[in-house]
């Protein structure tokens, strides 16, 4: 699921209007419209705090990097957890697989 797709959600479940989340944030109501609408890609660190305490979440669960959200798979969590224990040299080969295996897909 995208950013954009997150924050809509958030604002829908949090029953406030775009222009409400920009007044909060103190951004324009296009700015928060180019945002949910995936116009707007690369919003800054500070945009991403303020959005998230705006809508009652957290800045990881915004971008999707929560391995605790609900609904994550189980196996990709443990993974997760299992990489920590690993040497930076394993975790680069890692990095070297997965990124050879999504050029082969794409």
């Amino acid at each position: 699921m995208s950013l954009a797709t997150r924050l809509k959600e958030a604002r829908i479940r949090t029953k406030k209007s775009l222009q409400e989340v920009a007044d909060e944030i103190g951004a324009s109501k296009a700015h928060i419209w180019d945002l949910e609408t995936g116009r707007a890609k690369n919003p800054s660190i500070d945009t991403l705090t303020k959005l998230a305490t705006c809508l009652g979440t957290s800045v990881r669960d915004l971008i999707g990097e929560n391995p605790e959200a609900e609904g994550e798979n189980p196996e990709i969590v443990r993974m997760y957890r299992e990489l920590k224990e690993l040497t930076d040299d394993d975790r680069a080969a890692i990095q070297a697989m997965m990124d050879h295996l999504k050029k082969r897909k794409g």
